[in-house]
């Protein structure tokens, strides 16, 4: 069974083996081939006007941007783009939430990069108060007919939520804290959002459920060992993409 497989059937946070590990030279070995294999792909998926849309969702420091860059190191840049999510504008807040991502989805050939994403209504909107407890319930069922207009487009959907445990999280604050070169990467909004740990892995857990199809899966990948999510990320890639294209 491939790997990928194994992390698309768990849809609980707390069933992650999150102790996983990848050598130094392992990561090099495998992280070569995959890159390789991705960029054969996205032209393939060119060559069959395939739209990509790859979400990334994940704890504050679980690795989600060092993932996104090793997964478009080998990709044509004029294939993607990297939309970076955060809250809406003064003109995005007069429009149904949906709105700014029907304005990214990606077109024809080419690949859509969330690095947060639609799935805010029912995490960090849901969590912080920002959406109503009626806003964010229908949600579930806005994204996934969202999701399947996608699809029936051909888009080929794949979703990631980079997970580590709290302490994990904790360290890497710290070393952020300590950096001068990373220091910007931490904000209060991350310290206040480490204190509602547990509502996020409440809403984080139902999100998986309510949203999880055969087309459009969340893969959990355990993120405390980065070498292993981003090897995790680039295998659950090919090995989608493989499916749908070859």
């Amino acid at each position: 069974m491939k790997s990928n497989q194994i992390q698309s059937r768990i849809l609980h946070l707390n069933q992650l083996d999150n102790t996983q590990t990848l050598s130094p030279d392992e990561y090099q070995a495998k992280m070569k081939v995959l890159k390789n294999r991705i960029r054969e792909l996205t032209f393939l998926s060119k060559s069959k006007d395939r739209p990509i849309l790859l979400v990334f969702e994940g704890w504050d420091a679980a690795g989600k941007g060092g993932a996104i860059r090793r997964l478009t190191q080998e990709i044509d840049p004029r294939l993607f783009e990297v939309h970076n999510i955060s809250a809406p504008s003064s003109e995005e807040i007069q429009h149904h939430y949906l709105w700014r991502f029907w304005n990214r989805i990606p077109k024809k050939g080419q690949i859509g990069i969330f690095d947060r994403s639609h799935y805010g209504r029912v995490l960090v909107e849901r969590v912080e108060g920002f959406a109503s407890e009626s806003e964010w319930s229908r949600a579930y069922e806005e994204i996934l007919l969202f999701e399947e207009q996608l699809l029936a487009f051909g888009t080929i959907i794949i979703k990631f939520w980079l997970h580590i445990d709290k302490e994990e999280q904790l360290v890497r604050f710290e070393s952020r804290k300590n950096d001068p070169l990373k220091r910007w990467k931490l904000s209060d909004e991350d310290w206040r959002n480490r204190d509602k740990w547990a509502l996020y892995e409440e809403a984080a857990n139902q999100m998986f459920q309510k949203t999880n199809a055969p087309k459009a899966p969340w893969v959990l990948v355990p993120a405390n060992d980065k070498y292993f999510a981003r090897k995790t990320v680039l295998e659950s890639v090919v090995e989608r993409l493989e499916e749908e294209l070859e």
